[in-house]
């Protein structure tokens, strides 16, 4: 699956609330992006996703059965 077919996914399926979906997003376009980056663009923006990711917490807490 490609950003462009997740992106109609997380449309479809009424995701753009959930921030750990959009989190999977940015990453598949990174990953995407991967060859026209630097090293050092590359990582920075890995590092943004990262510290994004981690600032949403236990987000799942009282929801697994939601999410999971």
């Amino acid at each position: 699956m490609d950003s462009k077919e997740l992106a109609q996914y997380i449309e479809a399926t009424n995701s753009m609330a959930k921030p750990w979906v959009l989190v999977q997003l940015r990453l598949k376009k990174l990953k995407e992006s991967r060859a026209t980056l630097s090293d050092n663009e590359y990582f920075q923006q890995l590092e943004d996703i990262f510290q994004d990711a981690m600032n949403l917490g236990e987000w799942w807490v009282g929801i697994e059965d939601e999410v999971f």
